[in-house]
């Protein structure tokens, strides 16, 4: 999700409410493409303004978090401090809907007179840039260079003169009449949402796609396909988005999905709305921005993380599977082994008048009514020896059948382990669950164990204390929900956690999380069921799935069978429910 030009109106507005009148008194370059600008606001109070022009992630947000400065400030950051140390905050505007912000700073110079200048963030993904200007509007120099070579619309070096470059024509929807809209946006022949998009500035394809959900029209529809009163309330409902940006009725909120954050927008997004998507309102588009980027940057160093050992279990999940298959297949070929037990007996009961060198028996089978049955027999062999020879393969494939019997129960069991593994790595939110669950994989033999003999022993303590937590819920009427992560917590919960009278759910099955509600003796309330059956659908490998069933009893009826996996459990007492997985409206405790 990229900023788009609401997104940058809203920052604007923070900004201009916080920072216009301060002053500025400490510059950093971290990054190659940021800066960290401390300014002290007319409120006494310091502020920190983040700038990045990262192509993947162009932001620009009030921040209290600091960073790691180099030993020798670059080249740009010098030549701010020259000119803008102590220097004063007169504006910060946007043009039009432009995901562009320019700040203008006065500050004294050499000579003791007051001169002019602008600092501008172009937020436009691999185009993004930080642009220091004079008073004309001719460029001093940026954070990036770019050449005639490196682009043949603009080039942003020292002494050319700064412009936004108009590659593709949009027109401004801030001042957009219906007559100019229905002849640019609704006479291209492309789907809705795109000509929206692509003929409108600062509108991404979320804008137009929640503009197309509030006109009840799909953005996919062709332009063509519109009659005209709908040309003119999808214009209408256009219109009332922009309203709230001209009226500055910001709503900065994250859309949380069942992976982690989803999107993030400064108006409403109604097509999340009410549709397994938990929003998260934050105070300022600042913290929305800084929060949105910091959960999907240690959602991808968690994915990065444990991509290691999801390839592990996946590689084992397969092995496990194709065992199965070959220990099935054999078992059904041991099928016939009564057969020849059946064969053996009935050669030692009439073989004694078969003739030299009989190829078969036909006798009566006194298993199945005395109905005649053929049976082959190996002419160089006697009867007792035709005889002996079913009975070794009998008890071959019977040694088979008893064995294989064992072994598929086990490899059943082993993909049922590999599978909660996998489950738990999905909701793993931190280096200590990963922790966990890799040593889980190294008891049960699919990590091999390193022995470090030079390890500290502080290192030592340190990797022994660090230990994972569990989810942490409170029902709507006050009770303690908590949900295990992996499989030794799902078995701490409910075999050290939890008292008998407490409750226990778990998804029927299929892998999923030990969810104990601590009822501290009473009967719980209908609500508090319903609330703790959603969570145990949605930490399940049914989480995907709108329903879930899930199996409740109480912890008194919960058994261990000895020397089973951690995590296993059986019970015979129970009740079943259907819950669906959106847990949007359950209070987790941080």
């Amino acid at each position: 999700m990229a900023l788009d030009g609401i997104v940058v109106a809203s920052i604007v507005e923070e900004l201009k409410s916080t920072l216009m009148g301060g002053r500025i008194n400490k510059i950093a370059q971290p990054e190659k493409d940021e800066l960290l600008i401390s300014i002290k606001g007319q409120d006494r109070v310091n502020y920190k303004l983040f700038l990045s022009a990262g192509a993947g992630m162009p932001l620009i947000y009030l921040t209290e978090n600091t960073k790691a400065n180099p030993m020798t400030a670059p080249n740009f950051c010098m030549l701010l401090r020259k000119h803008l140390n102590n220097g004063k905050i007169l504006d910060i505007t946007q043009p039009s809907l432009e995901r562009i912000v320019s700040i203008k700073i006065e500050h004294m110079d050499e000579l003791g007179d007051l001169k002019i200048k602008y600092l501008i963030i172009e937020l436009m993904g691999k185009h993004s840039n930080i642009i220091f200007c004079d008073h004309n509007m001719t460029i001093i120099d940026s954070i990036k260079r770019v050449n005639q070579f490196m682009s043949s619309v603009r080039e942003v070096l020292p002494g050319r003169e700064y412009f936004i470059p108009q590659t593709i024509h949009k027109l401004d929807p801030l001042t957009i009449d219906y007559p100019s809209f229905k002849e640019h946006i609704l006479n291209k022949q492309m789907p809705l949402s795109k000509a929206l998009y692509t003929g409108l500035t600062g509108i991404s394809p979320l804008i137009a796609n929640e503009i197309c959900h509030r006109a009840s029209i799909y953005s996919d529809d062709f332009t063509s396909t519109l009659s005209e009163d709908m040309g003119l309330h999808l214009f209408r409902n256009f219109e009332r988005v922009i309203e709230e940006v001209k009226e500055k009725k910001f709503y900065p909120h994250i859309v949380i999905g069942e992976h982690g954050p989803k999107e993030f927008s400064s108006i409403p997004l109604s097509s999340y709305m009410n549709n397994n998507y938990n929003i998260k309102e934050l105070s300022s588009p600042s913290k929305m921005l800084e929060t949105y980027y910091a959960e999907k940057n240690a959602q991808a160093v968690m994915q990065q993380k444990s991509a290691d050992l999801r390839k592990l279990v996946a590689n084992a999940i397969e092995r496990a599977v194709k065992k199965y298959d070959l220990q099935v297949k054999q078992l059904k070929d041991t099928e016939k082994r009564d057969k020849y037990k059946v064969y053996g007996e009935l050669i030692s009961a009439y073989g004694y008048n078969l003739k030299p060198n009989a190829k078969e028996l036909i006798a009566p089978n006194y298993y199945n009514n005395d109905e005649e049955i053929k049976i082959p027999l190996d002419e160089t062999l006697t009867p007792m020896e035709n005889a002996k020879r079913y009975f070794e393969k009998y008890n071959k494939l019977k040694r088979t059948y008893d064995a294989l019997t064992t072994l598929i129960q086990e490899t059943k069991d082993e993909i049922e382990h590999l599978k909660s593994i996998r489950a738990s790595l999905e909701i793993a939110t931190d280096e200590d669950d990963l922790a966990e669950l890799k040593k889980e994989l190294m008891e049960y033999g699919y990590i091999k164990k390193k022995h470090n003999s030079n390890k500290s022993d502080k290192s030592k303590k340190s990797s022994k204390n660090a230990k994972s937590k569990p989810f942490h819920y409170i029902s709507s009427d006050g009770y303690h929900i908590y949900v295990g992560k992996n499989n030794y917590q799902n078995e701490e919960l409910t075999f050290k956690l939890a008292d008998g009278g407490d409750w226990w759910f778990h998804s029927k099955n299929i892998p999923g999380s030990h969810v104990i509600v601590k009822s501290g003796g009473d009967k719980l309330p209908d609500k508090t069921f319903e609330e703790a059956a959603r969570l145990a659908a949605y930490y399940s490998s049914a989480r995907d799935s709108k329903k879930v069933e899930i199996d409740y009893t109480q912890r008194k009826n919960i058994k261990k069978p000895s020397g089973s996996k951690p995590g296993f459990v059986i019970y015979h007492t129970n009740y079943s429910m259907i819950a669906d997985t959106d847990i949007s409206d359950i209070k987790e405790v941080e």
